[in-house]
């Protein structure tokens, strides 16, 4: 596997599993969703996965796209902390009136940016 495979794989884990709702969101129930695992992470406070999901109530507005901006940083800052890339840029475009797509730009420690696009995102996060 390429270095572009695993740089792909490892950034559609960390946007697409979702992370625990932390204690000031909202949910619209009492599953706070996440992954078993970071009840035991290897690494103090170390946590998997996007908040990403908690958008699936909302409608697709401008604040809408900042907060999946924020939340696929959140949830990419990882790569960061491991010195993985030096800079992680996330882009939120919206497509008509039920598409986003995300742009993931990372730069590389050698200065190589590697572009992700993951098209229609909002299907995937309302599960359509």
């Amino acid at each position: 596997m390429t270095r572009e495979e695993l740089l792909r794989r490892a950034v559609t884990i960390s946007l697409f599993t979702w992370r625990r709702a932390g204690p000031d969101d909202a949910v619209a129930d009492s599953d706070r969703k996440g992954w078993w695992g970071d009840c035991v992470p290897a690494v103090a406070g170390d946590r998997i996965g996007s908040r990403l999901w908690l958008l699936s109530r909302r409608t697709l507005v401008a604040q809408t796209l900042q907060d999946a901006e924020a939340y696929a940083e959140e949830a990419l800052a990882w790569l960061l902390d491991d010195q993985i890339a030096t800079a992680v840029t996330v882009t939120a475009a919206r497509q008509g009136n039920d598409r986003m797509n995300l742009r993931v730009t990372l730069t590389e420690q050698s200065g190589e940016t590697l572009e992700l696009n993951f098209a229609d995102t909002w299907e995937l996060i309302n599960g359509v």
